[in-house]
C-alpha cells in the first residue's frame, strides 16, 4: 500500500546538517521545509501545520526545549523528533517527557533516520485517521445502536425514517447478522409507540406446537402443566410493537394463525372464550428469500403481501467497505472499557485486510472478532500477523473485486472508485489517472456517489 506524502518541517542553525536532512527526506517523496530557528518554525507553522517536525534541542534564540512546549501546546497532533548531541541524553528524555516522539543522537546515524522518521509518521497518520473514524461515527449515532455512514446504510436511515411515524407493517431481509434486530428498535424508538413495549419472537426456535402458546399465550388448564395463565407476546406488546424475528421458519399451519390475527388483532388464549383486542405494530424479519419459499409452497403467498407492505433490505457487510473502520472504532472502545482492556488501534494493514474481506457473517461476526483481538493481543496496536489465517490471505485480492449478480452499474462504478482511492490513500489525481477518466469528472462522481475520503 502506497504511503502517504508528509508535510515535514527541519529546524536546525546548522545549514549544512539541515539541508542535507530536508535533501534525504525530499528524496523518499515527502514535501520537506527548512529554518533555522525555532522563532522561524514556529512562524512556519502559523502559515502551514505540519505532519512531523524534526528539531535540534540547542539552538539560538528560544531554544529547543521551548520551541518543543510552545509547538506541542499550540499544535499537539504534530509529532516532533528532537536532535542532540551524544551527551545530552538526559535531555532528550526529557523532550520526550514533553511530547516528542523520539530522538536522535549527532552525528546523525544515516540508517536508524529514516526508520525513526517513518514510524514517527505512522503514528501521526493512524492517529488523524482514529480521530477522523470518531469523529465519523459520533455525527452518524443516529439510530440507536445503529453504525454506519455508507450509501446503503444512508437509504435503510432513509426508510426508517419514513415509516416510523406510521403503523405501517415492516419486512426486515438481509443476511444473518446484518442487524434486522437494530432497525426494528430503531423503527419503535422513532415512533409515536416509543413509551410502549418492545418485544420479540423468534419463530425459528419454536416447534409448531408451541408457537400458537407463546404468541397468543395461554389459560389456566388449558392443557397439561398449564398451571397458571400466561400472556403471549402478541398481548405483551399492546401499545407497542412485536418483532416476529426469522418468519420464514414458520410452519404452514402457524402461519395461518398468525395471518388470521395479523388481520384482525384480535384472538383468543388457547383454553379461553373470550377475544382480546391488541393495539400492536408488526415488524417481521428474514434471512430467506420469501418470494422463493412463496413459489415453493413453503410459506403463503397471502400472509408474504401482508408483511412486505414497506420492505427494507440491510446490506451486507461486504457492500458496506466504507463502515468497516467506523464498525471497528466503535467495537474496539466497546469491549476495551467492558473487559478493562487499555484501548488498541488498528494498524493501517490490519484495517485494510478487515475491509477488503468478505465477511459472511456479517455484522456479527466482525464484533466477535474484534473482541476476541481486544482480549487475547497484548500489544496496543493490532497488526495483520494478529488477525485470522483467512483474513491475512484477503491480502492476496487486494487488487480484485468481486461483483454480485444483479449489481447495478452505479454500485459496480461506485465501489471501483472507491478501491481505487483507497489504494492510492485518496491521491484523487493518481486515482484518475488510473481510472482513466479526467480529475474533474473523478471530483463529479465521488459528489455524485457520496464517496467519503
Amino acid at each position: 500500500m502506497m504511503k502517504p506524502i508528509a508535510d515535514i518541517l527541519v529546524v536546525d542553525d546548522e545549514i549544512n546538517i539541515r539541508n542535507a536532512l530536508v535533501t534525504m527526506l525530499e528524496k523518499k517523496g515527502h514535501r520537506v521545509c527548512g529554518v533555522g530557528t525555532g522563532e522561524e518554525a514556529l512562524a512556519r507553522l502559523e502559515e502551514a501545520k505540519a505532519d512531523l517536525v524534526i528539531t535540534d534541542l540547542k539552538m539560538p534564540g528560544i531554544g529547543g526545549m521551548e520551541f518543543l512546549r510552545r509547538l506541542k501546546g499550540a499544535w499537539p497532533d504534530t509529532e516532533v523528533v528532537v536532535m542532540t548531541a551524544y551527551g545530552s541524553i538526559d535531555t532528550a528524555v526529557e523532550a520526550m517527557r514533553l511530547g516528542a516522539y523520539d530522538y536522535l543522537t549527532k552525528p546523525i546515524d544515516r540508517e536508524r533516520f529514516p526508520v525513526v522518521v517513518e514510524k514517527a509518521l505512522e503514528r501521526h497518520f493512524l492517529a488523524a485517521e482514529n480521530q477522523r473514524l470518531r469523529d465519523r461515527l459520533e455525527a452518524r449515532t443516529r439510530f440507536e445502536q445503529m453504525i454506519g455512514a455508507s450509501e446503503p446504510m444512508q437509504r435503510v436511515y432513509e426508510l426508517v425514517d419514513l415509516v416510523a411515524g406510521s403503523d405501517v407493517t415492516v419486512l426486515l431481509t438481509g443476511e444473518s447478522g446484518t442487524g434486522k434486530e437494530l432497525v426494528a428498535r430503531a423503527i419503535h424508538h422513532k415512533s409515536a409507540r416509543t413509551d410502549g413495549p418492545f418485544i420479540t419472537l423468534n419463530c425459528g426456535a419454536l416447534p409448531e406446537n408451541l408457537f400458537e402458546s407463546e404468541l397468543f399465550g395461554y389459560e389456566k388448564g388449558a392443557f397439561t402443566g398449564a398451571m397458571a395463565t400466561k400472556v403471549g407476546r402478541f398481548e405483551l406488546a399492546d401499545g407497542g410493537t412485536l418483532l416476529l424475528d426469522e418468519v420464514g421458519e414458520l410452519s404452514l399451519k402457524s402461519q395461518v394463525d398468525f395471518l388470521r390475527v395479523l388481520e384482525s388483532k384480535e384472538f383468543r388464549r388457547l383454553g379461553g372464550t373470550k377475544v382480546i383486542t391488541v393495539d400492536t405494530r408488526i415488524i417481521a424479519a428474514t434471512n430467506r428469500n420469501l418470494e422463493e419459499a412463496v413459489k415453493r409452497g413453503e410459506f403463503r403467498e397471502d400472509l408474504y403481501y401482508r408483511l412486505n407492505v414497506v420492505p427494507i433490505k440491510l446490506p451486507p457487510l461486504r457492500e458496506r467497505g466504507d463502515d468497516v473502520p467506523l464498525l471497528i472504532e466503535h467495537f474496539l472502545h466497546e469491549f476495551a472499557a467492558r473487559h478493562n482492556r487499555e484501548p488498541k488501534e488498528m494498524s493501517r494493514e490490519a484495517m485494510r485486510l478487515l475491509r477488503l474481506y468478505a465477511w459472511p457473517g456479517n455484522i456479527r461476526q466482525l464484533r466477535n472478532l474484534v473482541e476476541r483481538l481486544v482480549v487475547t493481543v497484548r500489544e496496543k496496536t493490532i497488526q495483520p500477523q494478529h488477525l485470522p489465517e483467512d483474513i491475512q490471505a484477503s491480502k492476496e485480492d487486494a487488487r480484485t473485486m468481486v461483483i454480485t449478480l444483479g449489481s447495478s452499474l452505479e454500485q459496480i462504478e461506485r465501489e471501483v472508485i472507491r478501491r481505487t482511492l483507497a489504494e492510492v490513500t485518496n491521491h484523487r489525481e493518481r486515482a484518475a489517472k488510473l481510472l482513466g477518466i479526467s480529475l474533474r469528472a473523478l471530483q463529479y462522481k465521488i459528489k455524485e456517489y457520496g464517496i467519503r475520503d
